[in-house]
Formats: structure tokens, sequence, C-alpha cells
């Protein structure tokens, strides 16, 4: 256990003391721990900053998006496999679905840009096939976050899936052997019997997945804003790269960063504590 051990000590618990960064000055000569302390100044400038509740309001739409039409698609897609009877289908499904996991951000977020160019782009292509103008979607700000999204779902739903399919994997088989006895339909079997069983893998995921509501990824969302569209691509991620640390602005970056953190905290405990009495499942 010592190597995880140490792992998790020197490169999640030790950069934390780093924190008190947010609470200072941060002055390149006297250091992290010399440079002076000014309280809450960082935490002030950004709550009154003009741009605080759009960058609030735009990160939690984006990931309430996120978590609502991609969190149930992978269970979905997982009990529709776990239902095909052809070995070799059943697997060649698999590949494909897992497959886009393994493209990186920047080659998948490539593909969707040449996918949606407004001049040669797959889909204008087809919409003037039928007679209909091309649309600029990247530089549509109402469409940022369905592109984000749907784009996000095609890539790891795949991946996701095969946490419950290990969960259904998981499951007594004579429950199967009794619905069908009963006379229970393939759907009365999935409902019965593949949904309650994997409830508690459901209800873990969903936690951590709440819990990450504020740490929505940056790197995509940067790569596919523009200026057109940042009205509601910019979040407080990217806001925090733009000022600061292209800035230079340490100080300010580290407290933003930190009310991140407390915020999916408190995200993470609250959806724990209601998890635990509503289905008796939990983290801890």
């Amino acid at each position: 256990m010592i190597p995880p051990l140490l792992f998790f000590l020197i490169f999640k618990y030790y950069p934390m003391l780093n924190a008190v960064l947010a609470f200072k000055d941060y002055n390149v000569i006297k250091g992290i721990w010399g440079s002076p302390w000014v309280g809450f100044k960082h935490f002030e400038l950004f709550f009154k900053n003009p741009l605080f509740w759009t960058l609030l309001k735009n990160t939690l739409l984006l990931s309430g998006y996120l978590i609502l039409a991609g969190f149930p698609i992978p269970i979905i897609l997982a009990l529709m496999i776990n239902e095909l009877r052809g070995k070799r289908f059943k697997k060649f499904v698999q590949m494909v679905t897992f497959a886009p996991y393994f493209i990186s951000t920047v080659v998948m977020v490539s593909i969707v840009m040449l996918f949606l160019s407004p001049r040669l782009g797959f889909a204008n292509v087809v919409l003037n096939y039928f007679g209909l103008e091309s649309v600029n979607f990247l530089g549509d700000p109402g469409m940022f976050r369905s592109i984000y999204v749907w784009s996000d779902i095609w890539q790891t739903a795949g991946y996701s899936a095969v946490i419950y399919l290990a969960a259904l994997a998981g499951i007594d088989p004579t429950l199967y052997e009794a619905a069908k006895v009963d006379g229970a339909s393939r759907f009365q079997k999935i409902w019965h019997v593949d949904l309650p069983g994997i409830v508690p893998t459901i209800v873990i995921i969903l936690i951590l997945n709440v819990g990450n509501v504020m740490a929505i990824g940056f790197e995509k969302v940067y790569l596919l804003q523009n200026p057109l569209n940042q009205v509601n691509s910019e979040i407080i991620a990217t806001y925090v790269y733009r000022i600061g640390l292209l800035n230079a602005n340490y100080s300010f970056a580290t407290a933003v960063g930190l009310f991140n953190s407390v915020i999916n905290l408190i995200l993470l405990l609250t959806v724990n504590g209601l998890a635990k009495r509503l289905t008796n499942n939990s983290i801890w």
C-alpha cells in the first residue's frame, strides 16, 4: 500500500497546502509563504466582478445539461448491449461505442469543427442538399451547449456503459430464472431485475458526477470557444485561465479554484446524504 499512499500524499494532499495562495498577494521573490496576507481580497474581487453571475450561470447550465442528458444514456446503452444475443455483434457494438473514448480531446474537437464547418462541413453539405442555408453552428451561442454535451456523450457513453455492464454481470442468474418461470417479458426482466441490480452503481456514479458539477472540463470548452459563442461558452475555468494565468494573477486564480472546490465539496456531501436517506446507498 506504500506506493499509492505516497502518490496521494505527495501529488494530492501536499499541494493542498499551497491553497493558502488564495489569501495572499503572490510575490515571485518572496514565494508562497513569504507573500503578504490579504485575507478575502481575491474572493471579493471575484464576487463583485460583473461577470461573476454570468460565469456561474454558464458553468451550472453546461454541467446540468451534461448530467441530465449524459447520465441516463450509458445506462440505457448498457441495458441494450446486455440484451444482445449474438456474441460477435455484441462485441462489435461494444467496440464501436467504446472506441471514441480513446480519441484525444484535441482530435475530437477538430473532428467536430470539421463536421460543423460553415462551408465544407458534412452537416451543412446535407442542409444544402435539401435546399437549406448553411448554418454557422459554432458561431451561434445558443448551439454551443448542445454541441459540447452531445459530442461528449458520443465520446464517453461507451466507456461509461462498461461500468454498468460490469454491474449487470454481477446480478444473480437465479433472479433471471425466477423471472422466466413467472412469465416475465424481456422488458419486465430489465425493469424488475436489471435496474434494481445496478441501482447502487447508478447512485454512486450520480453522486460523483454531481460532485464535479463546477469542475467541468476546461480543455474542450476552451477549444470549442470563439468570440461569437463566448457569451455562453465562457465558464469559470476558462475565465481563470484568461485572467488568472495569462495575466499572471496566480492568487486570483487560486481563489477562484478554491471557490470551485468548496462548492463541489458541498454538492458532494449534500447529494451523498440525500442518496443515503433515500436509497441506503452512498459513497460512505
